[in-house]
């Protein structure tokens, strides 16, 4: 596994854990890490803090879904 470096900040790839834990099902792994609600709560965080365009409005409609059964989340949103 490959560690990126970005100025004094190491990084690790979810896909490249992904593809450690189930090599032949990635997407398995990384749609089960994404439905847990302190995933989520970690994200919305991290967007806060990085991203001064951050969409709070949109992140409280994903709250109010998260924990639910039928909730699901991609990484595109």
């Amino acid at each position: 596994m490959e560690i990126l470096r970005v100025g004094n900040v190491n990084y690790i790839s979810l896909t490249d854990l992904a593809k450690y834990q189930n090599s032949s099902a990635p997407s398995f792994t990384v749609k089960n890490w994404l439905r847990r609600i302190i995933t989520i709560d970690y994200i919305g965080l991290w967007k806060e803090i990085h991203n001064p365009d951050f969409n709070l409005v949109e992140f409280d409609q994903i709250k109010t879904e998260y924990g639910r059964n039928y909730f699901a989340m991609s990484p595109s949103q």
